[in-house]
């Protein structure tokens, strides 16, 4: 396979798992969700701490997270980016977030994302997962209204 044909069949590879995770968070499933972790993964998510070092912890966050929302959580990407190589990728893309949580509170919100992988063994793996909303820095506080 010539460079150009792997680079576009990586490319579709990481695409496809990018769809994966929001099929498994909109059906909350845990398993399918953090399956493609690595397990030394680091995580940066937009609730604390700064950091989440590992796919337990983040096995851990993504569960309290899916507890939040009893009835289900609205999951979208848009704007979906990939640049695979051979053995690295990553993807940036916008997702939206959308549902009532357990204490009544009605949540829709964009957050942007940044996912780093590796290929190992011929498998693709999160080893970075940054995600992010931006701030108001005269008030401090998260910029949650924002729509693209």
């Amino acid at each position: 396979m010539d460079t150009e044909q792997g680079r576009r069949a990586a490319e579709e590879e990481i695409r496809d798992l990018v769809e994966a995770r929001v099929q498994a968070v909109r059906s909350r499933d845990l398993n399918a969700a953090i399956a493609h972790h690595a397990p030394d993964v680091v995580a940066f998510d937009v609730v604390n701490p700064l950091q989440y070092l590992g796919a337990d912890t983040v096995r851990e966050r993504t569960q309290a997270w899916f507890a939040l929302y009893p009835e289900g959580i609205g999951y979208e990407v848009r704007d979906l980016y990939v640049a695979a190589g051979e053995e690295v990728a990553f993807c940036h893309h916008l997702y939206r977030v959308t549902g009532t949580t357990s204490a009544g509170a009605q949540v829709d919100m964009w957050v942007r994302a940044t996912v780093c992988f590796q290929k190992s063994d011929g498998v693709w793996k999160v080893v970075h997962d940054h995600e992010s909303v931006p701030f108001d820095p005269e008030t401090g506080k998260a910029s949650m209204e924002l729509k693209p």
